[in-house]
């Protein structure tokens, strides 16, 4: 099994499994059969937006989707976010255990973390080398984004 790679976001290393899939939106896809593939949130993004506590789907088992559709919404500690799918294709399954209680996604992301399954056509996902370069090329302004939240949240105090 080829090595991950670890992408280092500062002093905080996100690990990236070579034998998953990624999407530019901060999910990994794990392809199965039959063309039916799982999701769940990198470790990159997991760091970003650190301890999950809700999540609820916009959108039911067996609903074809278009391609970064509005499938569900999820709040952190950092933020309140919509969910986008990350291909075309048909949700099938939900994970029932993140549902009750999303604390998974933050304990074990790769694994029993997963969000949902779906079909389609997941050719256009990225390779761990092509998503940590996508990585790094957004990383300069990632840090900018998060510097200026951290400076605007200092002046409300």
């Amino acid at each position: 099994m080829p090595e991950p790679l670890t992408f280092h976001m500062g002093k905080h290393p996100a690990v990236l499994p070579a034998d998953l899939r990624y999407c530019k939106n901060h999910m990994w896809c794990r392809p199965g059969a039959a063309g039916t593939h799982r999701f769940g949130f990198t470790a990159y993004a997991l760091r970003l937006m650190q301890d999950v506590y809700f999540l609820e789907w916009a959108v039911d088992a067996g609903a074809p989707v278009p391609l970064k559709a509005k499938i569900g919404y999820i709040e952190t500690s950092k933020a309140q976010s919509e969910l986008y799918a990350p291909l075309a294709g048909t949700v099938t399954a939900f994970n029932p255990e993140v549902l009750a209680d999303p604390s998974a996604i933050n304990a074990d992301g790769y694994c029993a973390g997963w969000l949902f399954e779906m079909t389609g056509d997941a050719s256009d996902t990225l390779d761990v080398d092509a998503y940590y370069a996508h990585l790094a090329a957004g990383w300069d302004n990632t840090q900018r984004i998060l510097k200026g939240q951290i400076n605007a949240a200092g002046d409300d105090d």
